[in-house]
């Protein structure tokens, strides 16, 4: 149930470094209690037992620690700063996705709170179950509005979803991958948000219907641990066009949406107003999304020569120049 998890294990399978899933019970509860902040996966290293959280940095930890194991970073330094931008994408704005389609209808709200309640407190008694899946209905759907899931904002971040699937339906005509034969961070990233949307009710028909092709590429990217290498998309090559839709949506959403969350912040508002695809859109200001914004603008700020000219030339292409600009 937590499209970080299943970003990480589906990373970890593909690079083939040895894990062992441990799902979440009372004895495991205790032990990461003092885990902070208290978000999964919880990742602890078997050298020195130390635990980690935060999805991205781990995932760029165990690139240092795991050199030889097929890497998810593209060589080019700009395209691994752009497959970075999809995914930072992708586990900030596309989870909007999954969380205003697991939470707004009544009928996706039993299910997916009886079966995440089921995966948490296995083996319990129907009526403990059912009283834990109301509690956690409860407690989801209050959060809506401070996540920016209301009636005013469900049709952008819906809109978002089917340019989403329409942008991964069309790359799988000539790639399985965003940036060459082989799955980069970025595709990790969607996939962890996706692969909840094609088990809830809801998005599961939409995908079935829309995107067929994408349905597949989250079966295949959940174990990715038998396919070849691959090859990345050579950094003289035209940017894929699926790269450059996503880099677009970033433009045009993510990036307004952050600058305006950043403002926000500065000002010790609590919420924020902002006009995306020509509608108002408001939420609860987060601290943790002004950091996304700063990392992204550290780590654009450490491009230099021809990959920075490159990607420079589809930041303004795309209307994420600007933004990056300290």
């Amino acid at each position: 149930g937590s499209p970080y998890s299943m970003k990480m294990r589906a990373l970890m399978r593909y690079r083939r470094i040895p894990f062992v899933w441990v799902n979440r019970n009372g004895k495991i509860n205790e032990e990461i209690a003092h885990v902070k902040p208290p978000v999964i996966p919880v990742l602890q290293y078997p050298e020195d037992s130390s635990y980690h959280v935060d999805s991205t940095p781990m995932a760029y930890e165990l690139e240092r620690r795991h050199p030889d194991r097929r890497s998810v970073i593209p060589e080019d330094p700009g395209l691994a700063f752009l497959s970075y931008l999809i995914e930072d994408l992708a586990d900030e704005w596309v989870t909007k996705m999954m969380f205003v389609y697991r939470w707004w209808r009544k009928e996706d709200q039993e299910y997916c709170s009886a079966w995440l309640t089921h995966m948490m407190a296995m083996p319990a008694g129907k009526e403990d179950v059912q009283a834990m899946a109301r509690w956690f209905t409860d407690r989801q759907v209050g959060r809506m509005p401070l996540v920016g899931c209301t009636e005013t904002t469900r049709p952008i971040v819906e809109k978002t979803f089917f340019q989403t699937l329409d942008i991964l339906e069309r790359n799988l005509e000539t790639s399985v991958y965003l940036f060459g034969s082989r799955p980069a961070l970025a595709d990790f990233g969607l996939f962890g948000q996706l692969y909840q949307l094609c088990y809830d009710p809801t998005p599961q028909a939409i995908m079935r219907e829309k995107a067929p092709g994408v349905c597949a590429w989250i079966s295949r990217l959940d174990d990715a641990s038998g396919e070849e290498e691959g090859e990345w998309v050579s950094s003289e090559a035209p940017l894929p066009s699926a790269v450059k839709a996503f880099l677009g949506m970033a433009g045009e959403v993510y990036f307004p949406f952050l600058l305006a969350n950043a403002s926000a912040f500065e000002k010790g508002q609590e919420t924020f107003d902002v006009t995306l695809l020509d509608e108002p859109y408001q939420q609860g200001t987060f601290k943790y999304q002004v950091k996304c914004l700063n990392w992204l603008r550290e780590a654009y700020a450490g491009l230099e020569g021809d990959a920075k000219e490159r990607t420079d030339t589809v930041l303004k292409e795309t209307g994420c120049f600007e933004p990056l600009q300290t």
